[in-house]
């Protein structure tokens, strides 16, 4: 069985932030992990070398394959913020006033934060947030 490279690790969030690049993203995780480590009250986590988490759940597929993920959570990239977790949960109308913002399956990339509306970046955090009951009641005996 392979191991699962995304996994909690002992990095510390602020590091990972300190050494992203350019300086604006830096500035942006910054402002982004204050909302989410006061919406979550929960301690950022390092998941694999680049993502930056909250909360966990357990998770098994019909095929067998199981693991753990982050409930939250984001990636300070060079090219893009990559957000994680609040797609799932976000009415479209919501979406639509975050600002500009290029939308994947499971991610939100942003450019910079000045584009976005900060306060409904947080209630996008903080709708995610209250829902990760059902996440976790999705994948029941796992959690």
């Amino acid at each position: 069985m392979v191991e699962a490279k995304t996994k909690p690790s002992d990095v510390s969030p602020d590091l990972l932030i300190d050494q992203a690049e350019p300086s604006g993203r830096r500035e942006d995780a910054r402002v982004l992990k204050e909302i989410m480590d006061r919406v979550t009250g929960e301690e950022a986590v390092v998941w694999g070398p680049t993502m930056i988490g909250y909360g966990s759940y357990r998770y098994t597929y019909e095929s067998g394959h199981s693991g753990e993920a982050m409930i939250l959570g984001f990636a300070p990239r060079k090219a893009s913020m990559s957000i994680y977790g609040l797609q799932t949960w976000a009415p479209e109308e919501l979406l639509e006033q975050l600002g500009k913002t290029k939308l994947g399956r499971d991610c939100i990339w942003v450019g910079r934060f000045s584009s976005l509306n900060l306060e409904v970046l947080e209630e996008l955090v903080r709708l995610a947030w209250s829902r990760r009951k059902e996440l976790q009641a999705m994948f029941p005996g796992d959690a």
